[in-house]
């Protein structure tokens, strides 16, 4: 019998599930044994159900294919053959935040993918590098729920994911405005070029949502839990711009920054290359060995060279100059799908094993 972990996907034939399933293959302490979606899909096998539209670069694992895809509303038989859950489920956010809830109060902690809980007050949401000291919310949380090891744990918005982590790094400069452009990959919206043919050569200025998510969601990352609850930070003030562009996977971020304390070029690149968190020192099995690289080429990073850095679970980093306006302004870029959606939950889920709030039941 495997000493693995057993793992359940809600939202297993979407893109982001899909993810799922291409990252926990071959996981040494998570197994998927159930895979749930939407009525229509359920009764099917995972190959019959996803096959037709399997989205990732690499073959659908073997060993889920014969899974037979489980009703994601029949949420008692989903959780009662695992021991917690990955949420990638596409509903409205009140369906989202019931359902989320619901797997929870069966004693089956959910790490979740989606928006709807991240500004829950008691529901942490993590970077494992940057705030991990935020689950210990958890215990406030199933007080609330009445349980004893069901909880809710998500992971922020893809769109932070390229300047978060670096203003994080740079925290002993005091960085206190922000001016960021996102350049957001089509596969953040759950598509390729096949489902949307117009985005070949086309930007989009608007992506719904996402500039109040990449100003709002870095400062309750850098919050404090009072009383129960997160409170987010003040500083530092964010003003952004979200675009859609035609780029398959790889959110790029333009972000211009300003300091009370003034480091110099030196200084900032250091602490991008020092800065490290838990995962690292854990050595948990999706943490990146070196989070943040630094490169030094006036061209980099670019999505073709630079996405799948540390397997899509790093942050690249260039172009740090001195502004006429700001004090310092840089080009950022992580993967949208992997450090931004799938294996950035993962990566909690590691944590949250390795720490102890995620057990065999």
């Amino acid at each position: 019998m495997s000493e693995k972990l057993k793992v359940g996907i809600l939202g297993a034939t979407g893109m982001v599930g899909q993810r799922f399933i291409s990252l926990l293959d071959g996981h040494p302490w998570f197994e998927v044994t159930a895979v749930a979606a939407s009525p229509r899909s359920a009764g099917k096998t995972y190959e019959e159900a996803a096959g037709p539209r399997w989205k990732m670069d690499t073959p659908m694992p073997e060993a889920v294919k014969k899974l037979v895809v489980m009703n994601v509303n029949e949420v008692e038989q989903v959780a009662g053959g695992v021991d917690f859950v990955f949420s990638a489920v596409d509903m409205s956010k009140d369906e989202i935040r019931a359902i989320e809830e619901a797997y929870a109060k069966t004693e089956t902690p959910v790490v979740s993918n989606n928006s709807a809980h991240r500004w829950t007050p008691d529901v942490p949401m993590v970077v494992p590098e940057i705030n991990p000291e935020h689950f210990e919310v958890i215990e406030f949380q199933k007080k609330r729920l009445g349980t004893s090891r069901g909880f809710i744990a998500v992971k922020p918005n893809c769109s932070i994911q390229s300047y978060a982590p670096v203003l994080t790094a740079w925290k002993e400069f005091e960085p206190y405005e922000v001016v960021a452009t996102t350049y957001q990959a089509i596969s953040g919206a759950g598509k390729n070029f096949q489902d949307w043919p117009e985005m070949e050569h086309n930007i989009i200025p608007y992506i719904g949502g996402e500039e109040e998510k990449s100003e709002k969601e870095p400062l309750r990352i850098w919050g404090k839990i009072e009383n129960g609850v997160i409170e987010p930070a003040r500083e530092p003030m964010i003003t952004c711009q979200c675009v859609r562009v035609p780029v398959l996977n790889g959110h790029t971020a333009a972000v211009f920054v300003k300091f009370r304390k003034k480091p110099t070029k030196e200084q900032l690149v250091q602490a991008l290359q020092n800065f490290a968190g838990v995962p690292q020192k854990l050595n948990l099995p999706s943490a990146p060995k070196q989070f943040i690289q630094y490169l030094e080429e006036e061209n980099r990073p670019q999505v073709s060279e630079d996405v799948d850095y540390e397997n899509g679970m790093g942050v690249s980093v260039g172009r740090l100059r001195e502004d006429t306006i700001y004090d310092y302004k840089f080009i950022g870029l992580s993967h949208n799908t992997v450090r931004g959606a799938a294996g950035g939950a993962v990566l909690c889920a590691e944590t949250l094993k390795a720490q102890g709030y995620i057990t065999r039941k």
